[in-house]
């Protein structure tokens, strides 16, 4: 019997199957389709590994999980804390062949968040749907989307550029917006921007399972418009020791509308999570010869580890045609495109820094970044194309292999 239409449930939901069973997904989903008239999905046919799924979560960004539990049960049981060790805060539904008490409850203590029996039946489906919606119900909307801004090496201007980044990114239009440090040993935000605060993102990692709306407002401290997330003031216990920031990312892009990632470097799991979580990395460097050794380095090490190339835009900062290498040298030596140059405003830089205030929009450096937020914002610019230098190309060739 048809439902009526006050059954639906809004929002644009997307969800991720993973059923070795096809039969499963071809049952399950004209019932979604039914209650959920904004829905899309993900078909997985068999259990991914630990490195599979969190690049799943990370490329496919479900706001629901439907999970086969079937027999024999443990490995479908052990990928339930795996996935809520990525996303807190998936809802989980196990779809169970047969009502088994035991098993049931064993999922639910996993964390799963409800459960589907087959054959399925239109209550069953509607009762599972009506809780997650009421239990979850930021996941139904857009997620927020992710810059992170990476280093090739350390001083080359990355947290400069990620500060101002944060505060132009308004220009697009009324946004929340946030500004996160998570550069665990060597942080600079909080002297940047001359804000103080006794929490960092140590605390929401530590509270992760409990994260709310007003612990979220305790840890963050707003600044001209934008919340920023600091890292910690002092060398905390553990710190070092951080390996995973996809609590904290997941937690931010259903939160904000826009987030701003200033990492500590490319390598690593703590910002190769990062980096696996951003929709666009922009890796800084500056057009010195050993910053572009560390650029090649780097862009080898993210393809290495499954980072798509083609969400990495180059960056070079305290750019100057008259010192250091052309703009065309580097476009042909590292085969990629630049995506924006940054110029040598180090007076403007410095009187920012003593004042703890973005770039005025009027300096040189300020007017760039406006540009790069432009074009991050889908203003088009043709990138000219590098002339082909064959010593450096062999000097680049020799230094990579």
């Amino acid at each position: 019997m048809p439902q009526p239409e006050a059954a639906r449930i809004s929002g644009n939901w997307k969800a991720l199957f993973i059923c070795p069973n096809s039969k499963i997904v071809k049952e399950l989903a004209p019932l979604l389709h039914h209650f959920l008239p904004a829905f899309t999905s993900h078909e997985v046919s068999s259990y991914p590994t630990r490195h599979q799924m969190a690049d799943l979560l990370a490329a496919q960004q479900p706001s629901l999980c439907f999970l086969e539990v079937s027999e024999p049960s443990e490995r479908g049981l052990a990928l339930i804390p795996e996935l809520l060790r990525i996303d807190p805060k998936l809802p989980i539904v196990v779809v169970l062949s047969s009502n088994d008490p035991e098993l049931v409850l064993r999922c639910l203590r996993q964390g799963a968040s409800d459960f589907l029996l087959l054959p399925f039946t239109i209550e069953q489906v509607d009762g599972a749907l009506q809780k997650i919606a009421r239990l979850h119900p930021g996941r139904t909307k857009s997620p927020g989307k992710v810059y992170c801004v990476m280093p090739a090496k350390g001083g080359c201007g990355a947290s400069t550029i990620a500060s101002n980044l944060a505060y132009q990114l308004k220009r697009l239009g009324d946004k929340r917006i946030l500004l996160a440090d998570l550069d665990p040993l060597a942080g600079t935000l909080s002297f940047l921007l001359k804000i103080k605060s006794s929490y960092s993102f140590m605390d929401v990692l530590q509270r992760s399972g409990e994260m709310d709306v007003d612990l979220w407002k305790a840890v963050v401290t707003s600044r001209q418009g934008v919340d920023v997330l600091l890292s910690p003031e002092v060398m905390a216990e553990g710190v070092s020791e951080v390996a995973d920031a996809r609590s904290i990312i997941e937690y931010a892009r259903g939160t904000y509308e826009l987030v701003v990632l200033d990492a500590g470097g490319v390598y690593g799991d703590w910002n190769l999570s990062q980096a696996q979580m951003a929709d666009e990395i922009l890796l800084i460097t500056t057009n010195e010869l050993t910053s572009l050794q560390a650029v090649q380095r780097a862009l080898t090490y993210l393809d290495n580890n499954g980072v798509g190339r083609w969400k990495v835009k180059l960056i070079v900062n305290r750019y100057d045609r008259h010192v250091g290498l052309s703009k065309e040298v580097i476009g042909t030596a590292l085969h990629t495109d630049i995506y924006h140059l940054m110029p040598a405003d180090y007076d403007s830089i410095q009187k920012a820094l003593m004042e703890g205030k973005p770039l005025a929009a009027n300096t040189n450096f300020g007017k760039s970044v406006a540009g790069l937020v432009d074009r991050l914002g889908g203003s088009s610019e043709i990138p000219k194309k590098g002339t082909s230098l064959s010593g450096l190309l062999s000097l680049f060739s020799r230094t990579s292999s």
